[in-house]
C-alpha cells in the first residue's frame, strides 16, 4: 500500500533525496521543505516566539514560574480534546461536540460520585465509557449511514448539551470535593520525579529519533540531515529541561475562574498527563498499523479501501479515541474547578481545541500532521490567552486575537496545499 502523503514515512523532496549534514545540508533541507509547502510546525514554533517575546516585553511576569504553572494548568483541558481532534483531522473529518462530550462527562461523574455514592474508581470508569461511546455513535452514524460528520457532531454539540444540562439538574452545579480527583490538577510532582521524567522523556526521544533515522537509511528511504536530528533532539531535550527547572522552583498560587488554587513546587500532574498522551499518540499513529491506517484514509480513503484498509472500522475507532479523550479533558475540568457546571461554553472549548490542533499544524484537508501539534497548538492558544490576561484585555480581545491567528494559521496551511498541488505533491 503507498503511503499516504503526510504520513511518517512520506517523502520529503521531490526528488527522493535528502542532504545527508552539515550546515549546507541543513539549509538545503529547510529551503526544500519552504518551497515545496512541507511548513510542519514551523509557523507555530516561530509563532511561539513571538509571542512570547512580546508577552515578557509587555509584561515582565509572563515567564515567571508562577505564570507558566498557570499556564500548564490552563492548556491541560485544550490540549487533551486537541489530541483527539487531530486524530479526527488526520481522516480529513471533523468533531464539532468534544466540548459537549467533555462537559457532559464532567456532568457524569460529578453527578455519580455526589448523588449516588459511586466509588471514585468506577465513576471516573464510567464517565469513560461513556465519551468512547458517543464518539463511537457519531463515528457509527457518519462512517455507515453516510451523514457528514460536520452534521453529526454539530447535532451532537446541541444534543449532548441538552443531556448534560438535564443531568446537572435545576442547580446546574455539582460540587466534587473527592480529594483523589482534587489531586489531579492540585498536586504537583515531587521534584526528583519531575527531574527523572524530564531526563528519561530526553533519552527516549533521542533513541527514538535515531533509530527512525537510521532504519529509514537502512531501507534507502529518505532521511533527514544529522544536524536537523541533532539541533531538534537538543532543542527539545533544552526545552525539557528548563521547564522542569523553572516550575520546581514556583511556590505561590494561581487563580481559577477566581478561586485561588495554591501550587507547591513541582511539575503539575495536569502537565504529566497531557505529555503522556501525546507521547501515547503519536506513538500509535507514527508506529503501529493502526497509525497508517488513520493517515492512508485521510490521504485518499478509496485507495486506502482498495489496498484492503477498514475504512468504516478506521472511522468509528477514531471519532471513538476522540470522545475518550474529550471524557478524560473532562476530568480534568473537574479537577480544576472541583465542580461540574453549565456555564462553561462548550463551543468555545470545541472552537479551541479546533484552532490548537489546527495552529500546532495539522491540515484541515486530512492526511498530514502529528500528535504533537495538539501540544504545541494548545501552548500557542494557551499563552495568547494568558498573555492578554496579565496585560488586563478585555474578554472580547481574546476571541478577536485567536480568531485571527487561527485563520492566519489555516491560511498558511492553504497556501502550502496549493503549492504541494502545483508541484506534484
Amino acid at each position: 500500500m503507498a503511503t499516504a502523503p503526510g504520513a511518517p514515512d512520506s517523502k520529503a523532496t521531490a526528488t527522493g533525496e535528502m542532504p545527508r549534514g552539515g550546515l549546507l545540508g541543513l539549509g538545503s533541507y529547510a529551503w526544500t521543505r519552504i518551497r515545496q509547502g512541507e511548513l510542519g510546525q514551523m509557523p507555530a514554533l516561530i509563532g511561539l516566539i513571538a509571542i512570547w517575546t512580546f508577552f515578557q516585553y509587555r509584561q515582565p511576569t509572563f515567564l515567571t514560574a508562577r505564570n507558566l504553572s498557570n499556564l500548564v494548568l490552563q492548556i491541560g483541558v485544550t490540549g487533551t480534546i486537541a489530541v483527539g481532534i487531530v486524530l479526527v483531522l488526520l481522516l480529513s473529518e471533523i468533531d464539532l461536540s468534544v466540548g459537549a462530550v467533555s462537559i457532559l462527562a464532567s456532568a457524569v461523574l460529578a453527578n455519580l460520585l455526589v448523588n449516588h455514592g459511586w466509588p471514585w474508581y468506577w465513576a471516573l470508569a464510567m464517565m469513560l465509557v461513556v465519551g468512547a461511546a458517543i464518539g463511537a455513535f457519531q463515528g457509527f452514524w457518519f462512517a455507515v449511514i453516510g451523514v457528514p460528520s460536520f452534521v453529526v457532531t454539530l447535532a451532537g454539540l446541541l444534543s449532548w448539551q441538552g443531556v448534560q444540562q438535564w443531568v446537572l439538574g435545576q442547580n446546574g452545579t455539582i460540587n466534587v470535593l473527592d480529594k483523589r480527583i482534587d489531586a489531579i490538577a492540585n498536586t504537583p510532582l515531587p521534584k526528583w520525579l519531575g527531574w527523572l521524567l524530564a531526563a528519561g522523556f530526553l533519552v527516549v526521544y533521542a533513541a527514538t529519533r535515531i533509530e527512525h533515522q537510521v532504519r529509514r537509511r537502512r531501507e534507502g528511504l529518505p532521511a533527514k540531515p544529522i544536524v536537523v536530528v541533532t539541533i531538534q533532539t537538543v532543542f527539545v531535550g533544552a526545552v525539557a529541561l528548563m521547564a522542569v527547572a523553572i516550575l520546581n522552583g514556583n511556590m505561590s498560587h494561581v487563580w481559577v475562574f477566581g478561586k485561588a488554587v495554591y501550587l507547591q513546587e513541582g511539575v503539575p500532574v495536569i502537565g504529566v498527563i497531557l505529555l503522556g498522551l501525546v507521547v501515547f499518540f503519536a506513538w500509535v499513529t507514527t508506529r503501529t498499523q493502526f497509525g497508517r491506517y488513520i493517515y492512508a484514509v485521510g490521504g485518499n480513503a478509496e485507495a486506502a479501501r482498495r489496498a484492503g484498509v477498514n475504512v468504516t472500522a478506521i472511522r468509528i475507532a477514531v471519532f471513538s479515541l476522540c470522545g475518550l479523550l474529550a471524557s478524560v479533558a473532562g476530568l480534568i475540568q473537574v479537577s480544576r474547578l472541583q465542580s461540574a457546571s453549565n456555564s462553561i461554553e462548550p463551543g468555545q472549548v470545541t472552537l479551541e481545541a479546533i484552532a490548537a490542533a489546527v495552529i500546532g499544524g495539522t491540515s484541515l484537508f486530512g492526511g498530514r500532521g502529528t500528535v504533537w501539534s495538539a501540544l504545541l497548538g494548545a501552548v500557542v492558544i494557551g499563552s495568547v490567552s494568558n498573555g492578554l490576561d496579565l496585560d488586563g484585555q478585555q474578554p472580547y480581545v481574546k476571541l478577536i486575537v485567536e480568531g485571527a491567528i487561527l485563520l492566519l494559521f489555516v491560511t498558511i496551511d492553504a497556501l502550502a496545499r496549493r503549492e504541494r498541488a502545483a508541484r506534484g505533491g
